[in-house]
């Protein structure tokens, strides 16, 4: 196909095809920059909890070290606010802390995937839009003398490419809308497991769990007892 021809099908389609190869350059885009920065981030966590998974504590300055790693990712926020707070308050407070931090990363995490999901959505209508368009331009060859009707079907055919065209990007399009949503929440729930990880590091299990771990050894230890006796 020349690219005359690929002109001439855009033209016969009200330049929604045009519009439609727009829309498949915005969505390549998008998948691209997507996909590179949530695999920074999810990288970024993994790597994070395992170097928090081998520590039985964690000290601020350590934390402050480790978030120059990963700067202008959300990973290095949270590593930020729980070095900075997380010696001076208690449990609940750093767990709410961590949590708006998490809250406010959020966006940035599925940033302009509204967007994705929206090419997906208009794309087959203005495919479909495109092809009734071009019907119409077909059937007009029946107005003019002389024109066989046989050249009506060469036209609804060309009018069909509107509409392929527009499934084609919706079908791309949802493949990888699919797929980074999926890694979004993937992502969002390595930074809560990491929330929950430096939570329990820094600060320890809160007093009432450890008093009902003692009260619980010592009714095992009394029944243990009992049946000595």
């Amino acid at each position: 196909m020349t690219t005359d021809t690929l002109l001439q099908l855009a033209s016969d389609s009200g330049g929604v095809l045009y519009v439609i190869a727009a829309m498949l350059f915005v969505a390549l885009t998008l998948i691209v920059e997507r996909t590179w920065f949530l695999q920074r981030v999810a990288a970024s966590c993994h790597a994070v909890l395992h170097h928090v998974d081998r520590l039985g504590h964690v000290d601020p300055a350590g934390l402050s070290e480790l978030a120059g790693r990963y700067r202008d990712l959300p990973v290095a926020r949270i590593l930020s606010v729980a070095a900075r707070i997380g010696g001076e308050r208690g449990r609940d407070t750093l767990s709410a802390s961590l949590d708006e931090t998490i809250m406010r990363e959020a966006p940035r995490v599925d940033r302009f995937l509204w967007v994705l999901d929206t090419i997906v959505t208009l794309a087959p209508l203005l495919g479909l839009f495109g092809t009734i368009v071009g019907m119409f331009h077909a059937f007009q060859v029946l107005s003019n003398p002389g024109n066989a009707p046989t050249q009506v079907t060469g036209g609804v055919a060309e009018a069909l490419v509107a509409t392929a065209s527009g499934l084609f990007v919706a079908m791309l399009g949802l493949v990888f809308f699919n797929g980074l949503h999926n890694r979004v929440r993937i992502v969002v729930h390595q930074l809560e497991t990491l929330k929950v990880s430096l939570v329990n590091r820094m600060v320890g299990v809160v007093p009432e769990a450890r008093a009902e771990t003692r009260e619980h050894l010592r009714e095992v230890a009394a029944k243990l007892a009992a049946q000595g006796a």
